[in-house]
C-alpha cells in the first residue's frame, strides 16, 4: 500500500509567508493531482508554540538564519513562523483536504525543533506516524512538500530508517537553497531512496 506525505504545505512556507519557499505555491496544483493515485494521503503541519527555542527572536544578540547549539544539538535560527493557531499556520487554502485521512503536527516542544515528518530533532521523541502507516498496511511512501532541503529531506530520511519504501516527488517540493538540496538529493540517493517525477507516479 502506497502513502503520499504531504509536509507542511502551510501559510508561513509561501511566498508572502514568515519563511517563504521560493516558489512553495507552485507545488500545490502538483499535490492536488498526484493525491487520488494513493491509498492513503497523510499530512504534517508545522505547529510551534509562541517563543520556540529555534526562532531568532527567542536569542538575544542573534540574527536569523545564524547557526547555533540548542541543547546539544545544531540549529538554524528561523523567522518566527507557523506559530499555533496563526494563520501562517494554517494549511494552504488552495490545497486540497478531502483525502487528507490525518494530519500529524510537529514542532510543538519549545526547546526542539522537528523537521522530520516522524521525529523530533534529536530523535528522542516520535510523532506516531510510522506506527500510524504500518497500521494502515503502508510499505510505500512518497514525500512532498515543503522545504526540499530540511523537512522533505529529513521525512525521507526517516521513512528509510523506518523500513519504507521511500521516494521524493522531486516536482513537488521546492527548496529553500539549491545547493542544499542538491546535497539532499545525493544522501538520498546513496541511502536507497527513489527520485521520482510526478509524471512517473501518476
Amino acid at each position: 500500500m502506497k502513502a503520499l506525505l504531504l509536509i507542511d504545505v502551510q501559510n508561513d512556507f509561501l511566498p508572502g509567508g514568515r519563511l517563504a519557499v521560493p516558489e512553495g505555491d507552485a507545488i500545490i496544483p502538483l499535490v492536488n493531482a498526484l493525491q487520488p493515485h494513493f491509498d492513503l494521503v497523510v499530512a504534517t503541519q508545522d505547529w510551534h508554540p509562541a517563543g520556540h527555542e529555534s526562532f531568532a527572536s527567542s536569542h538575544a544578540g542573534r540574527s536569523q538564519f545564524e547557526q547555533i547549539d540548542l541543547h546539544g544539538l545544531p540549529q538554524v535560527l528561523w523567522p518566527d513562523h507557523c506559530t499555533q493557531t496563526s494563520s501562517g499556520a494554517e494549511l494552504a487554502p488552495a490545497l486540497r483536504t478531502e483525502r487528507i485521512e490525518a494530519i500529524f503536527r510537529k514542532g510543538m516542544n519549545p526547546e526542539i525543533d522537528s523537521y522530520s515528518a516522524f521525529f523530533d530533532n534529536g530523535h528522542r521523541k516520535s510523532t506516531g506516524l510510522a506506527d500510524y502507516l504500518r497500521g494502515r498496511g503502508v510499505t510505500e511512501v512518497f514525500v512532498a512538500g515543503l522545504a526540499a532541503d530540511y523537512c522533505v529531506y529529513y521525512s525521507a530520511l526517516d521513512a528509510l530508517a523506518g523500513g519504507f519504501t521511500t521516494a521524493v516527488i522531486t516536482d513537488a517540493t521546492r527548496a529553500i537553497s539549491a545547493e542544499g538540496w542538491a546535497a539532499a538529493q545525493a544522501d538520498l540517493r546513496q541511502r536507497g531512496a527513489q527520485l521520482r517525477s510526478s509524471a512517473e507516479v501518476i
